[in-house]
């Protein structure tokens, strides 16, 4: 071989590993745009509390109990608010147990959502409008739960898309149908007709209890049936 050939050999042994150089670069260009795209569309949902909690107590949407017990107490609540998360998790329970499961009351949620205002992404509306599409499914009160149970303040994320779509997937709901539920927004003027109804009722703050005509607090609520029982 002479020396020309090796010369020649040389050249192009020299622009294979160029070439396969520059494929190894293209390739590993490409693998990190996607490796991109795929981190900036996947949002993790964090962890999520999940509780059951079981009643006797017939359940109607958004009602809990007996149509004709004697007492009929409307709950004004904003899913973000703190006070309406320690009082699903303190009293309701026992309010359920007392009064709702025995027939002397029946308890209906009224949503009443302000909290997320000003906020590009409504937790309190959007989580109330899901809440509204599990109903759609008969698991409004399991939502419910799920929502409270996963509250840790107001605008902090807690209720995510991401998050609110979660909850739906933990309780075993048709996720076709509940996704086109919530990103249609089917409930969003049932929403804002609910912030309506709690304000015309007289309702300033959460929660806050309608019985007979009157807004009690949560700490007039157990004196406030039992006082109806009674008239």
């Amino acid at each position: 071989m002479t020396k020309r050939d090796v010369v020649q050999q040389r050249r192009k042994q020299n622009r294979s590993k160029n070439s396969l150089t520059t494929i190894l670069i293209i390739a590993a260009f490409v693998f990190v745009v996607v490796g991109m795209v795929i981190l900036t569309q996947y949002k993790p949902v964090g962890q999520i509390a999940t509780i059951t909690r079981t009643t006797t107590a017939q359940k109607d949407g958004l009602s809990l109990g007996n149509p004709d017990a004697p007492v009929q107490v409307i709950e004004f609540a904003d899913f973000q608010c703190p006070a309406c998360a320690n009082y699903w998790s303190v009293l309701e329970p026992q309010i359920i147990k007392d009064y709702v499961e025995t027939g002397k009351a029946r308890f209906t949620y009224s949503p009443f959502s302000f909290l997320g205002q000003g906020q590009a992404w409504d937790e309190s509306i959007k989580a109330a409008e899901a809440a509204y599409c599990a109903n759609d499914q008969q698991k409004f009160w399991e939502y419910r739960d799920m929502v409270f149970a996963n509250h840790n303040g107001e605008n902090r994320g807690a209720y995510s898309k991401e998050r609110l779509v979660a909850f739906a997937k933990q309780l075993d709901l048709d996720m076709k149908a509940f996704n086109a539920c919530f990103n249609s927004g089917k409930y969003s003027q049932q929403v804002i007709n609910d912030n309506k109804f709690a304000t015309e009722q007289g309702a300033t703050y959460t929660p806050s209890f309608l019985i007979n005509g009157k807004i009690v607090n949560a700490a007039e609520l157990v004196q406030a049936i039992e006082t109806s029982l009674t008239n």
